[in-house]
């Protein structure tokens, strides 16, 4: 099994170093790629499609993973090809508990060497960028409205610092932005909310439930709309999530579909796991169990 390695050597915080200890033990077991900027993992894992890798591991967050899994749908062919695993090395590392991955490097390594495979399927979002329209894949989640907002205004400097409470002190400073008025086109219903999300996964910032019914391998996507999405929906919503990690069902609405759309009348943008991707509209679909995923 040849198996490249794609690994940011700037990467801060205690995961990365406690790779970092592991990189000489896994050398001669591995490829291993480094990226210098952003883009760079999307760029090594379409190179280590070319050169007939087997499986590609992205050793990062769920950001760096997204960049792989691009890179990897960027050649002809890739899905088909090499198998994607993950060493999560991020602030939330959300795929990884979905997929029921070991956070400890070690212990991640020695599955991804056990190479067990499961198919999954594949969504990816359609979006107008630079004048001409722009593919982009995602394993977890995708958001527009609030979520996306709050990304946009994540620090990385406190992000390092205190991790995933940058999250929630960017969510707090978006609140106080004026809400987008999003449009979600699903079949022939018309539905308009403050913040839209869409699972391929049960999971959400961590292990809150917001998708309990997701089913990653059924080809149909989750969508939950919050019709208004302010300090009272939070507030509605804090302790249930918090406490037993699900959202009041009375302040969504639940849709499944293998095809949507999102639109807005201004400019409002999406996140892709964890990421800001681009700006609406954006029409979403998935691939059925197109995705080979190391799991243990």
């Amino acid at each position: 099994m040849r198996i490249c390695v794609i690994f940011n050597p700037t990467a801060r915080g205690e995961k990365a170093r406690r790779f970092r200890h592991h990189l000489d033990s896994i050398r001669p077991e591995c490829s291993l790629k480094l990226t210098q900027a952003a883009g760079d993992a999307r760029r090594l894992a379409a190179a280590a499609v070319r050169e007939n890798f087997e499986t590609l591991v992205a050793a990062g967050g769920d950001g760096t993973l997204n960049e792989v899994l691009n890179g990897i749908g960027d050649e002809p062919g890739g899905f088909e090809r090499v198998r994607l695993g993950l060493l999560p090395l991020g602030t939330m590392n959300v795929v990884a508990k979905e997929l029921g991955l070991p956070i400890h490097p070690g212990l991640a390594w020695q599955t991804i060497l056990r190479g067990r495979e499961q198919l999954i399927d594949l969504p990816c979002v359609t979006y107008p960028a630079n004048g001409r329209p722009e593919r982009r894949y995602f394993v977890q989640l995708a958001g527009s409205g609030l979520d996306a907002r709050a990304i946009e205004m994540t620090l990385w400097p406190l992000k390092k610092k205190i991790g995933p409470l940058a999250y929630v002190v960017a969510g707090l400073n978006a609140l106080l932005v004026r809400p987008a008025q999003i449009t979600l086109h699903v079949g022939s219903e018309l539905v308009t909310g403050q913040l839209v999300l869409v699972g391929n996964g049960r999971f959400y910032g961590g292990r809150f439930a917001v998708f309990p019914e997701a089913d990653r391998r059924d080809g149909l996507l989750e969508v939950c709309v919050f019709p208004r999405a302010d300090w009272r929906t939070l507030a509605w919503c804090a302790w249930p999530l918090l406490t037993r990690g699900l959202l009041p069902a009375n302040v969504v609405r639940r849709f499944r579909s293998a095809t949507l759309r999102l639109s807005a009348p201004s400019t409002t943008p999406f996140q892709l796991d964890g990421e800001l991707a681009g700006h609406l509209p954006a029409a979403f679909s998935v691939q059925p169990r197109k995705l080979r995923v190391i799991v243990p």
